[in-house]
């Protein structure tokens, strides 16, 4: 009875994983394939003979450094803003106590609930009138701006829980709330620091459609528009699409594999009181 039942929880877990592996490797087997492969309805097949070359083309063809050199830019400057705003907005919210603390909690909250489809022609003529639209000031603005609610819900719930008792040795030795934040409160907050850049990253690495309404500068464009090289009026090169999406989907799934854990540690650590 007993192996009964760890054999049903294992089915369980099975099927989830089953689902989310299914995509990737139906990818991965997508962009070894020619295109009469792929038109020819068998989607699970192996390909008769590995189309390896259709990654040096979707690299080379596919402009894979300029569009990656986009992505990374905007991704870098949007984790790093996130980071220094969450963290001194959650500082204030957790340690400090002011009447509107919660009310601008509140507010930050309200903002996770916002969907980003809604923001678009407001964002549009606002950009439109300051003169960033078409720039990559315009993907990061609006990336700032929905990343944060998360990262100060998750930063305040690991910073209330730091023992008050740090500060006030601090406070003793004369230290000003600047150092105390940048010496002190900054590097005990690393577990919850490094799950809101994994998750900002996730995010936004492969977002399309505020890249697609606000830039349309070919040289300014992220790594998702790489597809498009290879679509002619004529014909389609679905390997070399498949395969330009396995290389844009990579750094993603190597972050998540190998800091997977750091995201666990740090949703968790605000639960554990000092």
């Amino acid at each position: 009875m007993r192996k009964f039942k760890k054999g049903i929880v294992y089915l369980l877990f099975a099927i989830p994983v089953v689902t989310q592996l299914y995509p990737l490797l139906w990818l991965l087997l997508y962009s070894l394939k020619t295109n009469e492969e792929i038109m020819d309805g068998s989607f699970f097949s192996f390909p008769k003979s590995f189309q390896w070359h259709n990654y040096s083309e979707a690299y080379t063809s596919g402009s894979y450094l300029k569009y990656l050199s986009n992505s990374v830019f905007v991704t870098g400057v949007t984790m790093i803003c996130v980071i220094v705003l969450a963290s001194m907005v959650a500082y204030a919210i957790s340690r400090f106590r002011w009447k509107y603390g919660n009310i601008v909690m509140t507010i930050f909250l309200m903002g996770m609930m916002i969907p980003m489809q809604a923001t678009l022609l407001p964002l549009m003529i606002i950009f439109k009138n300051i003169h960033v639209l078409n720039t990559h000031l315009s993907l990061i603005l609006p990336y700032i701006a929905f990343s944060t609610p998360i990262a100060v819900f998750i930063l305040s719930g690991f910073m209330r829980d730091i023992p008050h008792e740090i500060e006030e040795s601090a406070f003793i030795d004369g230290a000003s709330v600047y150092r105390i934040f940048r010496s002190i409160i900054l590097p005990v907050s690393i577990p919850p620091v490094m799950t809101v850049c994994i998750l900002t990253f996730i995010n936004i690495w492969n977002e399309y459609i505020l890249a697609a309404t606000f830039i349309s500068s070919e040289k300014l464009k992220t790594l998702p528009f790489g597809v498009y090289t290879f679509v002619s009026q004529y014909s389609v090169n679905y390997g070399n699409i498949g395969a330009f999406l396995v290389m844009g989907a990579l750094p993603v799934i190597l972050i998540y594999f190998f800091l997977s854990n750091k995201i666990t540690k740090g949703m968790v650590a605000g639960a554990v009181k000092g």
